[in-house]
């Protein structure tokens, strides 16, 4: 596999099993509890309208990128990390790129995601790709934490 390039990970391959224990450790380390999938990780993957993209070097997985296209208008992006020692090198942006094209090729509209506001980095990767803040919800991830709607239609995308 090539340095950095985002692959799409594929129930049955042969290191399915290595990946998804990296990137459940991965989520526990990146979010809070009660906003990680680690638990339902696998059950997430099985859903017949999901995919999720991850980049790897020396075999390692450094970030992944989950998306789901749960009708034929719109996608949304669920999770994006990439590994804390990884950041500021390109991976979320190589990972972000790769699954607004994934889901371009299924000819949604318009693709969304949830995003904490002092996730300022976050919210900066996703404006430079063209996303724009719908609203802000409030109590969105706990009573105390807010999110902002993003999305990006295609007709306006990168």
């Amino acid at each position: 596999m090539e340095k950095g390039v985002p692959v799409e990970l594929t129930r049955g391959s042969t290191n399915w099993t290595k990946v998804v224990e990296e990137i459940v450790k991965m989520e526990k380390k990146t979010f809070p509890k009660h906003e990680s999938l680690a638990q339902t990780f696998d059950g997430e993957l099985r859903k017949r309208n999901a995919g999720l993209l991850y980049v790897e070097s020396e075999g390692e997985t450094l970030g992944y990128v989950m998306y789901s296209w749960p009708s034929s208008l719109a996608a949304s992006i669920t999770k994006l990390a990439v590994k804390e020692s990884c950041r500021r090198q390109g991976h979320g942006e190589a990972l972000l790129r790769a699954a607004i094209e994934k889901c371009r090729s299924r000819k949604v509209q318009r693709v969304s995601l949830h995003v904490d506001p002092t996730r300022i980095a976050a919210v900066n990767l996703y404006k430079k790709f063209g996303f724009q803040v719908d609203c802000l919800v409030k109590s969105y991830y706990s009573a105390d934490r807010d999110a902002y709607r993003m999305y990006i239609d295609f007709e306006d995308s990168v």
